[in-house]
């Protein structure tokens, strides 16, 4: 197939599609659900129980009650620290997928490798990608089997976090009036947990009904996320404003579902095929003890070009980086392997895998003009790849009308509908699937300021770009720790393995503090400094290319410097490299980098 692309032709079809799309305002384009959309941050599932403000101590505050948060609380019980309170803005433990019920929600990686401590809790996986009640399930499942439910605090909002220096404890305050005072925090807040709106002119201004896909309206949809029928819209017409991942799983339920379906496309997803399929779990539970670890090695390995005996999980992350590595290795036979030749090896692979994916459109959808419409015209991973078996059938019903805005968006809302090219559309209901925050602020993204050391706040340390050791320890910020991808292995393909790996590394520092009766755990000023240098030294960075369509992948089109390539680096040997690195540092006992005070 590679014979037959005409590679000049595409790289000026990819830049063309990507300059219709250049915005300069880039992350502005958002807003925050404010005013008339505020309730779109309420919880819906759960009804808040009122209760009197706590006033108490315990020795470590876990802030977030998704995977990283869950992780971090098991590893930390493992290690025999057992005082341990998680605090949750929702109602339950889950995070991502407490919040996340729309209609088809699942992962997109592999649960044998996305589902965390799977031989810890005894739970095997029922599908290769299972649904989000299953995936919610296995988060209370972990919550449940390390205890991590007995002193949790829900449906509380922190407010502040400042460290007392005088005792050597967080002060953390929240919106029902608690006070907490912790030893440690861990902070596990997500990297997608706080909804966007799309800027759009007149949004305020609709008459219909309207939500955000991550507080999914069952009570006027009908239906539920376990698949009942969403009976409450066979009378309805229904606009759906975005089309990344999240759509690209409810859309397939939404057309058979609603009167008169209206998708409203900015930008196409990269749509591979899924081929779910059930798990043997004969065959899981005849695995040697240690088998998720092996599984997730694999994977990581696979997915970033190394070589191992055998492919365990056979996707898409792993076919396209295999593709990669064999070109690769053809070029080293007749040119060596300098840059040049990686590059190309790299362009080859994902041309040849982007013309399979914009080739299947044109064989399942039927109207050649909708098909067209339909492809992606971009690397695979400048967006969030995709991976499902029914999303492009759904445009072959009659119903499902494809409104492509030729990377333009909605033009404006009115009172009945939307405009886009000139033409209304009207509509009774429009789900935004706009996203989460991504290139904000932490303290904005989290919701809180945290104040360190003589009261710097974790946003002023960050004004220049993130600066940690290992993404988990922050100078100025003592006992205080990050669970998230950024500065350590940066592995995106699969967030929770990044959990994994922190939470054991978090819970080995704490349990050696206690043990050697440290009152202060705190990176050095010159560790910390050396880790940055490390990181700025290196091509790894979660940013995309600049030649990519705009997403959040890679800063919205937006000039990416010093502080963006900051916040979205990882160790610069990679992913394997930093999970071999950051298991010897911590296994050693000696900290390297620390100060225990």
């Amino acid at each position: 197939m590679t014979g037959t692309i005409d590679r000049e032709a595409l790289r000026e079809k990819y830049r063309a599609e990507r300059d219709k799309r250049l915005r300069p305002d880039g992350n502005a384009q958002y807003i925050e659900p404010k005013g008339r959309f505020a309730h779109f941050l309420d919880d819906p599932y759960v009804e808040r129980v009122e209760r009197e403000p706590l006033h108490d101590e315990v020795t470590v505050a876990i802030i977030g009650g998704g995977f990283a948060g869950l992780v971090t609380g098991a590893r930390l019980v493992q290690a025999g620290v057992t005082d341990v309170r998680i605090i949750e803005g929702g109602g339950d433990v889950g995070g991502a997928w407490y919040w996340n019920r729309y209609p088809g929600a699942m992962c997109d990686t592999a649960a044998m490798v996305y589902l965390p401590l799977l031989e810890e809790t005894g739970h095997v996986p029922t599908m290769k990608y299972v649904l989000a009640p299953e995936i919610y399930g296995h988060a209370r499942r972990i919550a449940t089997t390390f205890g991590l439910y007995d002193n949790a605090l829900f449906s509380t909002a922190v407010t502040s976090l400042d460290w007392d220096e005088a005792s050597s404890r967080w002060i953390i305050s929240t919106a029902r009036g608690d006070r907490i005072r912790a030893r440690f925090v861990s902070m596990g807040l997500g990297p997608l947990h706080r909804p966007k709106l799309p800027g759009i002119e007149g949004i305020d201004s609709f008459g219909g009904h309207c939500f955000h896909t991550s507080r999914w309206d069952y009570a006027y949809t009908g239906g539920s996320y376990e698949g009942a029928p969403m009976t409450g819209l066979a009378d309805k017409r229904v606009g759906i404003i975005g089309t990344g991942a999240t759509a690209v799983q409810y859309i397939p339920h939404l057309g058979r579902a609603a009167k008169e379906l209206y998708v409203f496309q900015r930008t196409p997803s990269s749509i591979d095929v899924r081929n779910n399929h059930a798990i043997d779990r004969e065959m899981v539970e005849s695995f040697e003890p240690g088998w998720q670890q092996r599984w997730l090695m694999n994977f990581v390995t696979l997915q970033t070009g190394g070589f191992t005996d055998e492919d365990l999980v056979m996707d898409g992350w792993t076919d396209i980086t295999k593709r990669i590595r064999d070109r690769m290795i053809a070029q080293m036979g007749t040119n060596g392997l300098g840059p040049e030749a990686m590059l190309k090896a790299y362009e080859e692979s994902d041309d040849e895998k982007m013309e399979e994916i914009r080739a299947r459109v044109d064989a399942v959808v039927a109207d050649p003009a909708t098909a067209e419409a339909l492809k992606p015209w971009y690397r695979q991973l400048c967006k969030r790849p995709c991976f499902h078996d029914e999303y492009l059938d759904t445009f072959n019903r009659s119903s499902v009308h494809l409104v492509d805005t030729d990377g333009r968006g909605v033009e404006r809302i009115d009172e009945t509908g939307v405009w886009v090219g000139g033409r209304h559309v009207e509509l009774d209901c429009i789900v935004f699937a706009s996203g989460f925050e991504v290139g904000t602020s932490y303290s904005r993204r989290a919701g809180f300021e945290t104040a360190g050391r003589d009261g710097e706040l974790l946003s002023e340390h960050w004004a220049e770009g993130m600066h940690t050791k290992h993404g988990i320890h922050v100078h100025g910020f003592p006992n205080l720790f990050l669970v998230a991808p950024n500065q350590g292995a940066n592995l995106i393909s699969n967030v929770t393995h990044n959990y994994v790996e922190q939470g054991a590394t978090i819970a080995a520092v704490v349990a050696h503090a206690l043990e050697v009766g440290a009152e202060q755990v705190e990176v050095t000023a010159e560790a910390e400094q050396a880790w940055v240098r490390l990181l700025e030294g290196s091509v790894r960075a979660f940013m995309g290319s600049p030649d990519c369509t705009p997403g959040y992948y890679n800063n919205e089109g937006q000039p990416v410097g010093r502080k963006e390539r900051l916040n979205g680096s990882g160790y610069p040997e990679g992913p394997v490299a930093y999970f071999r690195y950051i298991d010897e540092w911590r296994s050693s006992g000696e900290f390297e980098g620390l100060e225990f005070r």
